[in-house]
């Protein structure tokens, strides 16, 4: 398959497979095929509100080049004139924190009805090592009717899109590719070699692949968990958590990781992935899992140390008034998929507070919907605590005292973010 016979249909339009799909036209013909009727529609006006997108290379793509053009589509009929099928769908957790699979290969059954010979289905979502060949194979053989590394090939090159980030944007993040034989795993990693400058890394299997993404993501959560220990060990010798970092830091291999809450499609999630594969072979892995049970927990102890630092201020706390900034999972972006500070939220509101939400980046009618939660549109009212859940730069000159209720109203910086002396509390 060369370059000119490449016609790529990328799966799933969202904060992953947007970007690419906008990049890959640059170079060739491309579908971006969602099943969702109203995004289709989004994006074919120009207009996406992840905010991950150029809005000026997306309708540069959608009027074409000389050498490619990007259409957008929920035809699957539409789907047969393609060879290069790239999947960018969510994996998910379910509510007992094991590996959701069901868009995967909902995804997986759609292309095997259109799968013909000598085409080439590539997979970005996060998995765990085996998925591919172990879990999905099997649905496009059957719902095709062909036959694996023989009439149609799989490739794997976990996505690496890291919502909000304007620096470090897909094309200049080094791309780990893989492919089920040795000549499609040169030509996945030539495919994806045109549009990324930072270069490719093509990995000796899929499974090494798929393993790359997931311990990527669990390194990071293992680390973060280890400064939210730290950060509940320091709250009960009044240390402040983030002077001993700073402290610790001047040391020059020091990892300057900062203790917050860890929510998101990735960092939150991957590592169930790993250890749901570990424990299927029956190995119980034990530092991957008590690290997401502390960072789990932190939406928790932020409420509770609230609670307690009111009721020492001497705040009646049933009825008390209290505003959350922030509820997306990061900063300066509205992506809310697995956000903790619904944790913050839920367990003040046990307590009997009134608690409002306020975040300009999130839409308001996807948090009610997701999490059942009416933020605030303005803040209007005054309260008697004051969360900083998110650091928004929108956060950064807020008034603080005319938002407060009195002198005794507190200020909690979850993210050590605003300056020392406008706040109660650090975490």
């Amino acid at each position: 398959m060369t370059g000119a016979q490449l016609k790529i249909a990328v799966i799933g339009l969202g904060y992953v497979g947007l970007p690419l799909a906008i990049e890959f036209a640059k170079k060739f013909d491309v579908l971006g095929f969602d099943i969702n009727s109203s995004r289709v529609s989004e994006l074919a006006d120009g207009i996406d509100h992840t905010r991950e997108a150029d809005i000026e290379q997306l309708r540069c793509a959608m009027n074409g080049t000389s050498d490619g053009r990007l259409r957008f589509s929920n035809d699957i009929s539409e789907l047969s004139a393609y060879n290069v099928f790239i999947v960018t769908v969510p994996t998910p957790i379910d509510q007992f924190k094991a590996p959701d699979l069901q868009p995967l290969l909902r995804a997986s059954e759609m292309l095997g009805k259109i799968l013909k010979e000598g085409d080439l289905v590539i997979y970005e979502s996060t998995v765990y090592p085996g998925c591919t060949e172990e879990d999905c194979v099997p649905v496009l053989e059957k719902s095709s009717g062909l036959k694996f590394n023989v009439d149609f090939f799989c490739g794997y090159s976990p996505e690496r899109i890291n919502p909000g980030d304007k620096v470090n944007t897909l094309t200049k993040i080094r791309k780990v590719t893989s492919g089920s034989t040795p000549a499609i795993a040169d030509l996945v990693d030539r495919i994806y070699g045109s549009i990324i400058v930072a270069g490719t890394h093509k990995a000796p299997s899929i499974k090494v692949a798929e393993a790359s993404k997931a311990i990527e993501n669990a390194q990071r959560d293992v680390n973060i968990s280890f400064v939210n220990e730290l950060a509940l060990i320091f709250d009960r010798m009044n240390i402040d958590t983030n002077d001993v970092i700073e402290a610790a830091a001047t040391k020059w291999n020091f990892l300057k990781f900062k203790p917050g809450l860890v929510g998101g499609h990735c960092i939150g999630v991957d590592p169930y992935y790993l250890a749901h594969k570990a424990e299927s072979l029956g190995y119980h892995p034990q530092v991957i899992l008590s690290g997401r049970r502390v960072n789990d927990n932190m939406g928790m102890f932020v409420a509770n140390k609230l609670v307690k630092l009111m009721i020492k201020k001497g705040h009646k706390i049933d009825g008390a008034r209290a505003l959350i900034l922030g509820v997306t999972f990061k900063e300066n972006c509205p992506d809310i998929r697995n956000s903790r500070v619904v944790d913050i939220y839920r367990e003040l509101i046990q307590f009997g507070l009134h608690v409002d939400v306020y975040d300009p980046h999130a839409d308001i009618d996807e948090v009610h919907e997701e999490y059942g939660i009416q933020m605030i549109s303005d803040i209007e009212h005054k309260y008697d605590a004051i969360i900083l859940a998110v650091s928004h730069e929108e956060f950064r000159n807020l008034d603080y005292a005319i938002m407060k209720f009195g002198e005794k109203a507190i200020v909690f910086d979850t993210k050590a973010f605003l300056d020392r002396n406008l706040v109660d509390a650090r975490l």
